[in-house]
């Protein structure tokens, strides 16, 4: 057998036994006459000893190992005099009798830990070395329980999973399609489906019911924050069924999930918000609700009353208080402003007021308007003292809703406490547009298709 047990198994009740072990070097530190090796496979982490009193040998061969060889050990559980109450395996280590080095690494380039020291660039030029990170590995499983429990829950309601062709004739949908040429077609091609959306309709005429595949979708479409040209979604689709049913079934996929995979019982209804108001409070169909900071509309106050020509000129003037932002720096300022002037973005730019602590508004729009004005918008954002507001004037909301976006993430400032994506404060289902409102820890594409 190559290995009897993998690093994360042994516990205290194992002592006395001898086991074969196999996986990476994670770290080795020498001290006195004992040479220490941390072993780790995706399981775990072990601690294995080797004393050069009792095998002078086989301790110099240890000493040479280096980070992310592959080894080979056999030797003996045995508790440990020092315990480390951080790992499941810290009550015990290996004492080492055989050792084998079943392939030397080079250095690698960033370090295999999760605060790792590898950039972003690196880290995805050498992809297969970050995948052994444990912080990325538990990404990767639980993406797993979660499609099981998916599959688990839809089963229980009577959907089929059905397996729809990748290779498909060109259908028009709402983006680009990939296109595959076909050898024995020459001048013909093949489209790689943006959803299965035609076929599972067909699906439904076959009198299949109830649907659901958890599928690839590829678009040809420009990247944003959120889009890229291949994705996974989980598609589903029902026959003879009103609103309501499809939300009330997939609010309780929802619940599942959590409760399952979370240990987080959720038994209230999940809200629900009409599309035109999300547009309107929060300028994007899918708001993370829970940074607030509610789009106000300043047509009223701002549009006309001054000689700003980019207000006057603008259908809509909109923006968002940020409480206790006031201190910012200009470079924290002109941060965002370059952040929503992106070519993803596409706004002009960006104007701030400050609400000073004896109440007056300092804006960069100062000597357009008057302090009467600036004071009637900070009250229609209900702004206190300390408070920093952003507005602008657009064609649309789309800027004003980056922004929101941005601040409330906290990626260049924090409004107050940074907020725990592990907290569950709210979820949401939109009417009138079957959009799944954002929970943590759930793919942004889960249906109603």
């Amino acid at each position: 057998m190559f290995r009897t047990n993998t690093c994360g198994e042994l516990r205290l009740a194992d002592a006395g036994k001898t086991v074969t072990l196999a996986g990476w070097v994670q770290r080795v530190r020498k001290m006195g006459g004992m040479t220490f090796v941390d072993l780790r496979d995706r399981y775990g982490i072990t601690q294995l000893v080797f004393n050069e009193e009792v095998n002078d040998a086989l301790c110099a061969r240890a000493n040479k190992l280096g980070r992310e060889d592959v080894i080979q050990i056999k030797g003996e559980v045995n508790e440990r005099e020092s315990k480390n109450k951080n790992l499941p395996t810290g009550e015990i280590e290996i004492i080492v009798s055989e050792l084998t080095v079943l392939n030397a690494s080079v250095t690698p380039p960033f370090t295999i830990e999760d605060n790792t020291d590898g950039g972003d660039d690196i880290r995805m030029k050498y992809r297969y070395l970050d995948l052994r990170r444990a912080c990325v590995r538990k990404n990767l499983e639980l993406r797993h329980q979660m499609t099981m429990e998916v599959r688990r829950y839809l089963d229980s309601k009577g959907f089929l999973e059905i397996e729809t062709p990748m290779l498909i004739g060109s259908t028009p949908e709402g983006a680009r399609d990939f296109v595959v040429p076909s050898r024995m077609n020459p001048g013909q091609f093949y489209a790689l489906p943006q959803s299965p959306q035609t076929l599972k309709q067909l699906l439904m005429v076959a009198g299949m019911d109830r649907y659901f595949q958890i599928v690839k979708c590829f678009r040809d479409e420009d990247l944003r924050a959120d889009r890229q040209p291949e994705f996974t979604q989980i598609d589903c689709e029902m026959s003879f069924v009103e609103q309501e049913d499809v939300i009330a079934l997939f609010e309780g996929m929802a619940k599942h999930l959590f409760r399952t995979i979370r240990g987080i019982e959720l038994t209230e209804p999940f809200p629900r918000m009409p599309w035109s108001e999300a547009m309107r409070l929060y300028g994007s169909d899918k708001p993370d609700t829970r940074f607030g900071m509610e789009f106000v509309e300043l047509m009223d106050v701002l549009k006309g009353t001054g000689e700003f020509s980019v207000f006057n000129d603008a259908s809509y003037i909109g923006g968002i208080c940020a409480p206790g932002c006031a201190s910012y720096t200009r470079k924290q300022l002109d941060q965002l402003t370059d952040f929503v002037k992106r070519s993803q973005i596409g706004a002009k730019g960006l104007v701030y007021a400050r609400v000073q602590e004896d109440g007056s508004v300092k804006s960069s729009v100062d000597k357009f308007y008057t302090q009467e004005v600036l004071q009637q918008m900070k009250e229609a954002f209900g702004a206190k003292p300390g408070d920093l507001i952003f507005f602008q004037g657009t064609y649309n909301t789309s800027g004003a809703s980056h922004v929101g976006i941005y601040v409330g993430n906290g990626m260049m400032i924090h409004c107050g406490d940074p907020i725990s994506y592990a907290n569950i404060n709210t979820s949401y289902w939109q009417q009138h547009f079957y959009t799944f409102g954002r929970l943590s820890g759930i793919p942004d594409n889960l249906p109603y298709q």
